[in-house]
């Protein structure tokens, strides 16, 4: 490649011909600083350095054009010149942030330990089913959409604070095709859905400081909004109103009455069971059938077994001793049991 030296301006990179490079000489001039052409129209502009090894590197500052000019990519090479004086090597780092992780990279990462049970809960447990299909479906929906080209290592706390927002937002609402036929889903966003992002994407970091990724978690410190956790307990009139509601579903419509069919007597029993329990919909289907007295219609927590449910059976006795099951609730209830 043909070089030539002088000052460089406008003048010099128009007249660039291919093959060509121009290095800066004259008043002015900052020693390695050049720009080169190659077979394309591009001109570039370069500075030469050597690393604190002795080793010559070529640092491309970029293309001509905004934001490059002769001034602003002398004033670059200027910069690289002091971090290489200061013992850095800028190519080295440049090529390490490029060749860096982005953060949907991370997000496969984090999922793969998680499935793999390699990355524990806070009770030393695995995640089960249900939150890791959540997991997936945040990651998906939010983080990826949103953060998923960005690189690890750059994220600052403003990025997590934008991310959060945007969600809050609803910038990722969208409907969302699952692959089946007529298989949607919304993907809504809110400020609930925010905070619990940014509670998982905390979680997705700290993994990254674990791997050596970056140094520290940029979610940490962020201010997240309340998730929307509620502790409200019926009143006996609301859970009357349960019973007397529960029972009505439980007939086929009258005459004169418009027409409607009777609950599946089943639902309606499943329902009296989770108002009485206060337990969640998941918790009596992970319950073996050993842990159920059927006769007495009670279910057994035995010392050392792994039950999600069992945390809330001491719920459940605080629930009646405040006196939250109504009579006529617990009445209608027995009745279903019974047949």
């Amino acid at each position: 490649m043909a070089a030539k030296r002088g000052k460089i301006g406008l003048r010099e990179v128009r007249a660039l011909g291919p093959g060509e490079e121009v290095w800066d000489a004259g008043p002015g001039a900052v020693t390695g600083f050049g720009i080169r052409r190659q077979q394309s129209d591009a001109v570039a502009y370069v500075v030469l350095y050597r690393t604190p090894e002795g080793r010559s590197r070529r640092f491309t500052i970029g293309r001509h054009g905004a934001p490059w000019t002769p001034d602003t990519a002398r004033d670059e090479a200027r910069k690289v010149l002091a971090a290489a004086m200061g013992g850095h090597d800028p190519a080295a780092a440049k090529k390490d942030l490029r060749e860096a992780p982005t953060v949907a990279e991370l997000c496969a990462e984090y999922l793969a330990a998680v499935e793999a049970g390699r990355l524990p809960t806070r009770r030393g447990g695995t995640k089960k089913a249900s939150t890791l299909a959540t997991d997936h479906s945040r990651i998906n929906s939010h983080i990826l959409p949103l953060l998923g080209a960005s690189k690890v290592r750059s994220l600052t706390t403003a990025d997590i604070e934008a991310f959060m927002h945007d969600v809050a937002d609803g910038k990722t609402h969208r409907r969302e095709h699952l692959g089946r036929a007529r298989a949607v889903r919304m993907v809504r966003g809110g400020i609930g859905t925010a905070s619990r992002t940014v509670g998982l994407l905390g979680a997705i970091l700290a993994f990254a400081v674990r791997k050596g990724m970056r140094p520290d978690n940029p979610a940490r410190g962020v201010l997240r909004p309340a998730d929307g956790k509620r502790d409200r307990r019926l009143t006996d009139d609301e859970y009357a109103a349960l019973a007397r509601g529960l029972d009505r579903t439980m007939r086929s419509s009258a005459e004169g009455e418009k027409p409607r069919r009777a609950m599946w007597p089943h639902a309606a029993a499943a329902i009296r069971f989770l108002a009485l329990t206060g337990w969640r919909s998941g918790d009596p289907s992970s319950l073996p059938s050993f842990a159920l007295l059927l006769t007495r219609g009670l279910p057994l927590l035995l010392r050392g077994l792994r039950l999600d449910a069992g945390a809330r059976l001491l719920e459940t006795a605080r629930a009646f001793s405040m006196g939250m099951a109504s009579s006529s609730l617990a009445m209608s209830g027995a009745s279903v049991a019974r047949s």
